[in-house]
Parts: structure tokens; sequence; C-alpha cells
């Protein structure tokens, strides 16, 4: 049974299209506020989804999550015309899990430097093994110790940090964090590569300028999807929602509010 957050979804109402937006690791749902807030100044709905509710009593592996987070999703009032799901990094790989599920209540999505799956045991086990790190790390280190190791990472480096006042709420999450870093590391997942054909909505696929390693994946997955569609954020990271905000405004509302989901520019 999903209990309710201690740092709850946010939620926008301001028109009929509504995006469901899950954050990355080391994430909470306050990360999507200011791209929330401008949503609804063109008329789109949202919600902020806290993804630790999910690991506060039991872990729970992807599978599950999906499963569990469709059920959520499709158990609220629905006030709009349609939902769009929008899933940046670790959220992007939940967020595919969630339209894999049949009974996903999605219309369309949007997935921002997300992975797959690594297709190697190895590099799986490798994974696997470096995150268990990472969760003992969340747990034992002291806070800003651990989010200073955390945005060091070569991948993230340039990156726009979030205010610091939020991110410290987050140690109030430190436990769902570390079970997130063996429940949903990469290298617990299964890849996903062959099903992602199975996705039959639009799906909005962004990765930054700057960010080749998850362009390149980028560019693989689109090729598996029929209504799928790459776009690269100028002058930015892995972290494209607040390295390049504005860009983004404009592609997810060019995608959301021009009929049929049109892709951007």
């Amino acid at each position: 049974m999903i209990r309710d957050s201690k740092l709850a979804d946010e939620r926008r109402e301001a028109g009929p299209i509504e995006c469901w937006c899950l954050h990355g690791s080391v994430g909470l749902a306050s990360d999507w506020r200011e791209l929330s807030a401008k949503l609804a100044e063109g008329q789109i709905s949202s919600r902020a989804v806290d993804l630790w509710r999910f690991l506060e009593c039991d872990p729970m592996r992807l599978a599950e999550f999906a499963a569990a987070f469709n059920a959520d999703a499709s158990g609220q009032a629905n006030r709009g015309q349609c939902r769009i799901l929008v899933g940046y990094s670790m959220g992007g790989r939940l967020a595919l899990h969630a339209l894999l599920e049949k009974s996903s209540p999605w219309q369309a999505a949007v997935i921002i430097g997300a992975h797959p799956g690594l297709e190697n045991e190895a590099q799986r086990a490798q994974r696997a093994a470096a995150d268990a790190q990472w969760a003992t790390r969340a747990l034992m280190d002291s806070w800003p110790d651990f989010l200073a190791a955390w945005d060091s990472q070569p991948i993230l480096q340039g990156g726009a940090i979030r205010d610091g006042k939020e991110r410290s709420r987050l140690q109030l999450r430190r436990r769902e964090i570390a079970r997130s870093f063996v429940d949903w590391s990469l290298g617990a997942q299964e890849p996903l590569w062959n099903r992602l054909p199975e996705i039959k909505i639009p799906v909005f696929w962004i990765t930054g300028e700057q960010d080749e390693k998850f362009g390149a994946i980028a560019e693989r997955a689109c090729a598996l999807i029929a209504g799928a569609h790459h776009a690269v954020a100028p002058a930015s990271g892995h972290r494209v929602p607040w390295e390049n905000p504005d860009w983004l405004l404009d592609q997810i509302s060019h995608f959301a509010l021009r009929g049929n989901f049109a892709f951007g520019e």
C-alpha cells in the first residue's frame, strides 16, 4: 500500500492537458516547480510526482513500480483530455517501464536523458556494485558530503545545481534514496531495447548537446519506436531541465499543444 508522502506530489491545474513529471536520482518533486509554473502559464496542467513514496514501506522492483504507478495514476481523477508522462534520467527509465505496462494510461511521453538498459551482464554487475556503494554513502555520509560527491560525477559536471534549501530536504528521504540505488539501479534493470517497439504512443526523446553518450542512446531508441522523435537541447549536458529550462519549456509546450502531438522544430 502506498502511503501519503512526506514530500507530496505537486499539482497545478491549468488546462485539459496534464504532464506527470518524474524526477531523477537524488531528486524530488519540487525539481519541476519552475517548469510546472511556466507550463501553467500556457494552460498546461502538471503533476510532479514524489517518487520516494513508492519506496517508503518495502523494496519495489522496476516492474513493480510500473504497475503501482500506473494504478495510482489511473485511480486519480482525470480532469483533462490527455496525460503526458515526462521522465528525467532515472525518472525516464521508470517512465519507460510504465509505458510498457499493459495498463498504461498515458497518451504521450517525453523522455529526457534516459537509458533503456545495459545489455552486457558484466556491465550490469559492475553498475549494481557501484550503485550499492552510492546506497551506502546515501545512508552513512554527511548529507552535504554525499551531495557534493554526487554532483562531482563527470556526467553531471557543469550542470546547474538546484536550490540548496530544497535539496537539503532530501535528507529526510535518505533511506528511500539508498533503496532506489538498489531496487532501481541500472544494474538491476532488465534491458528494454527489444521491447521498445511495443510503445505505440508518441514519444519525444530529449538529450543535451554536450551529452554525447545519451544522445547516441536516444537515436538508437527512437529508431525502435514508431512514434518517436529525438531533439537535442543546445548548450546543455545531462541536466537539460535546469541547464536549458526555457528551451525545454518551448519544446514540451509545442509537443503538448499542437494537435496530434507535433514535434518541435
